[in-house]
């Protein structure tokens, strides 16, 4: 079996005391004593399986009293717990620590302390348990094993076993020294002296098939944390420095730099090769859609985590026919997963391809990488895994040969909607009846456009004007059509549908996808204005945020998924589509919601919150599992800074368009080390005074935006 894939991942606190500790594909949920819970949504996780579904701890039969809680670095969690105190006594001399490890499985370390005047009989009994459940089952409350579960227990270990047909895992808990082991409970009974301590260690080794994972942190061994917190600091030090007037928006700069950090995973096969997962603790996982514009959403700071995720996507492009994975020569693929219920979904598939957006989207970052002029060579590798791309987009992404991108899943156990809204009920009508696939939506339309522009800039830096003639011509003719085809006329003047259905029926549902519509530049210049009117309307403008469904249109639900609920990375790339056609107004308010909404939820921004109206309830109202970091939630701000400074570079022309749009809210603006040209830049802005720093010698500053109508 092949090495898991590492990353150093953000631990987490929870408002609600959960304390979430991740390292590469294994993280561990908990409340803030420690305890794993079954009957909740906690556990340790490897590899999309939960190998612990049960640890507690009781002292002379009690359960102890949580004092404290931390998380000192992204795999680690100290817990710090007193003991009941006894008859006639006000206070416990009994202080139990945990001290836990997460990393290809689990190290807890228990220190027992008496600050007592006497010695202290205590009775240490701990409870441990495991379901083998699949990520999902765990997140969405319906574990139902259907296998077979087994437990034994030899010397010091208990081995806890799971068989259903192919699928065969297991879990070894090592004890230190000599406790009694009756059935999963295991007991220590020791006299700890006064002033004295005693300590213990558990060791949890996940097995998959019969391949036995060695874990990091291993008991009787130096706790070793050298590799993740080096990546970590490694990574840190190459963030551009960022100040603000505004102490908001600088706490979610900074937190978001911090959570995209942890949320890069390594390649064992390409050690050196950073990715981003899609978000902790549930989706520890490469996804492309996620990943793809994630990385767009960080090239201000780090081009290089968009070239490791297009070399890492590009080295699991589909190149065959599957329906049961729904791979297809050239597709992006939209997840991995390795949980028994991936297996079951998928055919037995760990790779699934169904959506309709990443490759499109793969295309777009590759041209983009190359417009930053960053590691040519590499970025032009990679060229014929964009025409693989675009070629998909032709033979199978155009299901109908009408001209546009259409998403059917090929079987019942493929995701029903394949779009970023991928909820089964996001694609409604105005009056909220459910669209019917195959369906075209808008925002793929402007993706395709891209990827065609994204090609042509390409191919016309190589000298092949035959194709960028070509490429040109046929995103001429797709934008003119989309126009046309999609375009909802109203009384007070219009916007863009969801889509298109299965009889080519516009889903006139007024949602949040014409925003994706304006960053792409596929909006014609005279229906910008009324695109931007909706996106900002009563119904649409949550004051927290642009929703996802009006509130206004059938189905609406403010604590849906996907039918009114107001995500970050989907605000983010509106306010990047108004401020390119020039309403830079309206982009602010954008930002200043999201800004103002971070406070609510420790300086970041989940994946996703309730669309309720800000003058109702004044605070932003929390969605439940929402992720928390979640990639391109934590990523936002960042793309936030490149479009208030209108950032659009193309090296390889030397020029590099810098239009600076700061509201006052934000005051004095500086950047400092952004990476550019093999060296860095620096960004003053105050107002209308714009002082740029450091700028690399043939690089020729613009002074004004580049426009959308421009194929460049």
């Amino acid at each position: 079996m092949p090495e898991p894939w590492t990353t150093s991942a953000s631990a987490s606190i929870g408002a609600d005391g959960i304390v979430t500790l991740v390292e590469g594909s294994a993280f561990c949920i908990s409340s803030r004593s420690g305890e794993i819970d079954p009957s909740r949504p906690q556990g340790l996780f490897f590899r999309d399986t939960r190998f612990i579904s049960e640890l507690r701890c009781t002292l002379n039969g009690l359960s102890p009293e949580p004092l404290a809680a931390t998380a000192p670095d992204p795999f680690s969690g100290v817990f710090v717990l007193r003991g009941h105190p006894s008859k006639g006594h006000a206070d416990s001399h009994l202080v139990l620590f945990r001290r836990r490890y997460v990393g290809r499985g689990m190290r807890e370390d228990l220190e027992l302390e008496n600050f007592g005047e006497e010695a202290a009989f205590c009775s240490i009994e701990l409870l441990v348990d495991a379901d083998f459940a699949d990520l999902f089952e765990v997140k969405e409350g319906r574990v139902r094993k259907q296998g077979e579960l087994g437990v034994v227990h030899e010397g010091s270990r208990l081995t806890f076993r799971y068989k259903r047909h192919a699928f065969e895992r297991a879990t070894h808990v090592q004890f230190s020294g000599t406790p009694r082991i009756e059935g999963t409970h295991v007991v220590y009974e020791t006299v700890v002296p006064p002033h004295g301590t005693w300590s213990a260690c558990i060791e949890v080794t996940p097995v998959i098939g019969d391949h036995e994972v060695t874990p990091r942190y291993q008991c009787g061994q130096p706790v070793e944390r050298s590799t993740p917190v080096a990546r970590l600091e490694e990574w840190r030090a190459r963030m551009p420095v960022v100040t603000s007037d505004d102490d908001q928006f600088r706490a979610l700069l900074d937190r978001s730099t911090r959570d995209l950090a942890g949320l890069r995973i390594f390649d064992p096969e390409f050690p050196d090769r950073a990715v981003v997962a899609a978000g902790a603790p549930w989706f520890m996982t490469l996804f492309g859609r996620d990943s793809l514009l994630t990385s767009w959403m960080t090239m201000l700071v780090d081009p290089d985590l968009a070239l490791g995720t297009l070399q890492t996507l590009a080295r699991f492009q589909g190149q065959d026919v599957d329906a049961r994975t729904e791979e297809e020569p050239g597709r992006i693929l939209h997840e991995m997963r390795f949980g028994e219920t991936a297996s079951l979904a998928l055919g037995g598939g760990r790779v699934y391809y169904g959506t309709v957006d990443a490759t499109p989207l793969f295309v777009m970052l590759v041209g983009e990488l190359s417009r930053w002029g960053f590691r040519r060579e590499e970025v032009d590798a990679l060229l014929p895994a964009a025409d693989a791309a675009l070629r998909w987009i032709t033979d199978f992404g155009d299901r109908d040969g009408d001209g546009y991108v259409e998403y059917q899943r090929t079987t019942d156990h493929g995701l029903q909607n394949q779009g970023w809204k991928d909820s089964w009920d996001s694609m409604r009508f105005a009056d909220g009846a459910l669209a019917a696939t195959p369906i075209a939506l808008c925002e793929v339309q402007g993706y395709v456009y891209a990827a065609l522009i994204a090609r042509c800039h390409c191919a016309t830096e190589a000298g092949d004007h035959a194709l960028a003639a070509s490429l040109t011509a046929r995103a001429a003719e797709l934008k003119r059509r989309f126009n046309e085809d999609f375009w909802v006329e109203t009384d007070d003047g219009g916007y863009f549908a969801l889509g298109l259905d299965r009889d080519k029926k516009r889903i006139d549902g007024v949602g949040s996808n014409m925003g994706h519509c304006l960053w792409t530049g596929i909006v014609d210049e005279e229906k910008a204005p009324q695109v931007a009117r909706v996106l900002l309307s009563d119904g649409m403008f949550s004051g927290w945020g642009v929703r996802t469904l009006s509130a206004m249109n059938g189905g609406y639900n403010p604590i849906s998924y996907h039918c009114g609920s107001v995500w970050p990375h989907d605000n983010a790339l509106c306010a990047a589509g108004l401020m390119r056609y020039g309403f830079a107004d309206e982009a602010h308010r954008v930002m200043r919601g999201m800004v103002d909404a971070s406070r609510w939820f420790g300086d970041l921004l989940p994946e996703l919150f309730a669309g309720m109206p800000r003058d109702g309830l004044r605070f932003p109202v929390s969605y439940p599992t929402s992720c928390s970091p979640q990639a391109w939630a934590a990523a936002s701000p960042l793309l936030f800074l490149r479009t208030l400074l209108r950032f659009e570079p193309d090296i390889r022309a030397n020029k590099l368009h810098l239009a600076p749009a700061v509201p006052d809210w934000i005051g004095t603006l500086r950047l400092e080390r952004i990476p550019i040209m093999g060296g860095h830049l620096g960004v003053e802005v105050t107002g209308e005074v714009v002082k740029v720093l450091q700028v690399p010698e043939d690089l020729t500053i613009v002074s004004d935006p580049r426009r959308p109508t421009i194929p460049q």
